[in-house]
């Protein structure tokens, strides 16, 4: 018999190309499609005569075929297949496009149960391409049919027989959940849950599953978060007592508002004692994260410190260099600029600077964590773009020092409850007000009709001495309705044959980017087409008009990003967005960016609409295992998950009588390389 760990080649019908396909889609082994839930559910039990049946219904009906099928040649490529099916209260007229084969499985006289839409055409009810399973007798109930996520080249029947074989295996892993536990909150024990899941009876079998994977994954989270903290109480770091900040604050170009002084003040609080500060800044587009972070690198500096900026891309790290060299140049302090990119020389002597002590602040990538780097005495280190690292990350590069001081900013505001949640190994301040003199950017959500219109306008922006942005989402492999780039930049080109054209996207290499980036800053380039690779950061003052292209492809809290790139500078600034030609749903979603620049306002919306996965973009570093809970729905779940998690850990803080909860908590915050709570 299969055991968990065995390949999918062993199930009958997956060969060598399956298995390929199923690695795209990380599938490996048996255990590996049990973790692959269903994305939806059809609900074939749901059985209606014919004559009760209503357009737009998705339903299943038992009915005899009968004529036997006929096939219409529309033109070259195009051809439709035509039967019908009755029962005892009248007839669906059943159409197949492009697929005689499942229409020829269909016998002239034989029942079958139908699933599908029934739709109208004239006075004739339609199903187009109904799933047809024989009848198998008086009574038999339909299905509850597992939809799965796929890839070209696998069908549903593919994951159906491997999920199948998977729930045969003996070796089902040992439930993390402790039993009280589970009665408490009548929930099912893994085993029957992930049979729920996979083979379910009902719909309601397959809420009851849903809700104990939302509960068990929401209080694995919690648990982790917990230990961190409870593991970070027990650590001494480095105490600032030298906390007089009056020439930092005299080294600014502007006066800081009252947010930013107030998480300033947070941070010194935190920084005085001999308990490392682990602080979470959270402020909307613009609001200015980065003063608080350079505060406490002055911080750190005056009390003999070195502190380190990782950001998580190398346009944001040189931006974040190039901003702290123009305030510490003038206190008399040394910034270093490190990221994977630079040449050999470039390199040496950054990290030679940075081993010596000579490098009081150094910006950098992910490549500040890397072994080769040693720091004379770090006390501070700030992860910008918080939900971009995960963390070990951060944890890999806390270990550079003797448990420094911790901040971690995030421009994805979200409600402080589920921030409190979220982030439970950190403390929390947000700054809620924007700089004076930043005004609301003008933003407009159009169709295609106006593209000529918007061109017009692109070039008046430009004439007025504006730079542009247009940004486009990322083609997917074999979509062939999204435009890439360069072909945006093509149109471009032709729209506006006088001006100078930029392409920035993820596949060139750091140093095209840069070399783009720097053209754009120096207002060599009047336009610059890109992907969300601008989304973070990026600082051009002079950048007075965002266009989105199919902004209905991007989440409202990346898109409110986007939006943030411009209005940077003393000129009126506006963002437009094409998709409101996309349906209702789209002319809704962008309804919200236009009426409002309320990054936390979007942010509650974006949840309630896309759930966390789209909510933090593809990468979803510091929320490790989340893969069901719906960050806005399950609130409650989440709340009562964590408030176990703490209960627990209060009565047994190393979960030494919980020795699979353990394990699994442990394999959730690790990686190869970092054991977070070694």
């Amino acid at each position: 018999m299969a055991e968990l760990s065995s390949s999918v080649l062993s199930v009958q019908g997956i060969g060598p190309k399956k298995a390929a396909l199923l690695k795209k889609m990380n599938i490996h082994t048996l255990a590996d499609i049990l973790n692959t839930y269903p994305r939806d559910y059809e609900d074939r039990t749901r059985i209606l005569p014919v004559a009760e049946t209503q357009e737009g219904d998705k339903i299943s009906i038992y009915a005899t075929v009968g004529t036997a099928p006929t096939v219409h040649y529309v033109r070259k490529g195009m051809e439709i297949t035509r039967l019908t099916a009755f029962d005892s209260t009248g007839v669906m007229h059943i159409i197949y496009f492009n697929n005689k084969y499942a229409a020829a499985q269909l016998r002239e006289g034989t029942e079958y149960l139908f699933y599908g839409r029934v739709q109208r055409q004239g006075k004739q009810k339609v199903m187009v391409s109904p799933v047809a399973e024989r009848y198998v007798g008086e009574g038999a109930p339909g299905r509850i049919v597992p939809v799965y996520p796929l890839t070209a080249g696998l069908c549903q029947r593919d994951m159906a027989r491997l999920a199948e074989t998977a729930l045969q295996c003996p070796d089902l892993p040992e439930d993390p959940l402790p039993a009280p536990l589970r009665q408490a909150y009548a929930l099912p024990d893994y085993a029957q849950a992930i049979r729920f899941i996979h083979a379910p009876h009902s719909i309601a079998e397959v809420q009851v599953a849903r809700r104990r994977m939302v509960f068990e994954e929401l209080f694995l989270l919690c648990c982790g978060l917990q230990r961190l903290k409870e593991k970070r109480r027990e650590e001494t770091g480095c105490p600032f007592p030298q906390t007089d900040l009056r020439p930092f604050w005299q080294a600014l170009a502007f006066a800081p508002t009252g947010a930013q002084r107030r998480a300033v003040a947070d941070c010194i609080r935190d920084a005085r004692t001999s308990r490392p500060m682990n602080r979470l800044v959270q402020g909307d587009v613009g609001s200015g994260k980065t003063v608080v972070a350079a505060a406490l690198c002055a911080l750190a500096a005056q009390n003999g410190y070195q502190a380190a900026i990782m950001a998580p891309t190398e346009i944001l790290a040189a931006q974040h260099y190039h901003s702290l060299c123009g305030i510490f140049d003038k206190l008399g302090l040394k910034t270093v600029l490190l990221t994977g990119s630079m040449g050999a020389k470039a390199k040496r002597e950054a990290l030679q600077a940075i081993a010596s002590g000579q490098a009081d602040i150094v910006a950098g990538t992910h490549a500040l964590i890397q072994k080769n780097v040693e720091f004379a005495r770090l006390g501070a280190v700030v992860a910008d773009e918080q939900h971009r690292f995960g963390v070990a990350q951060r944890a890999s590069l806390r270990s550079k020092g003797q448990a420094p001081h911790t901040l971690v900013m995030s421009a994805t505001p979200i409600p402080r409850t589920l921030a409190l949640i979220l982030y439970g190994d950190l403390d929390i301040s947000i700054i809620d007000e924007l700089p004076p003199g930043r005004t609301p950017v003008a933003t407009y959500a159009v169709g295609e009709r106006m593209r000529k219109r918007i061109y017009a306008f692109m070039e008046k922006q430009i004439a007025a001495g504006g730079q542009v942005y247009v940004v486009c989402p990322l083609v997917e492999e074999g979509d062939t309705r999204l435009k890439s780039v360069e072909e945006h930049a093509a149109a471009l080109q032709k729209a506006l044959p006088n001006r100078h054209i930029g392409i920035l996207h993820g596949k060139m290499k750091p140093a095209e980017k840069d070399a783009v980036m720097g053209l754009f800053s120096a207002g060599k380039l009047d336009v610059l087409a890109a992907t969300t690779v601008i989304e973070v950061g990026v600082n051009v003052p002079n950048a007075c008009l965002m266009v989105v292209e199919d902004a209905d492809r991007f989440g409202l809290s990346q898109l409110h990003q986007l939006r943030g790139r411009v209005g940077r500078g003393r000129r009126q600034s506006f963002c437009i967005f094409f998709g409101a030609d996309k349906g209702q749903a789209a002319r809704d979603r962008l309804k919200i960016l236009v009426s409002t620049n309320d990054g936390f306002e979007i942010a509650r919306a974006d949840l309630t609409q896309r759930g966390p996965g789209d909510f933090f973009g593809k990468r979803q570093h510091g929320l490790p295992g989340i893969k069901l809970a719906n960050l806005s729905e399950d609130l409650q779940l989440m709340q009562n998950a964590c408030n176990e998690a703490e209960n627990l850990l209060q009565k047994d803080p190393t979960l030494a009588g919980y020795p699979v909860l353990r394990e699994r908590v442990e394999r959730l915050f690790s990686t190869d390389e970092n054991e977070v709570f070694s």
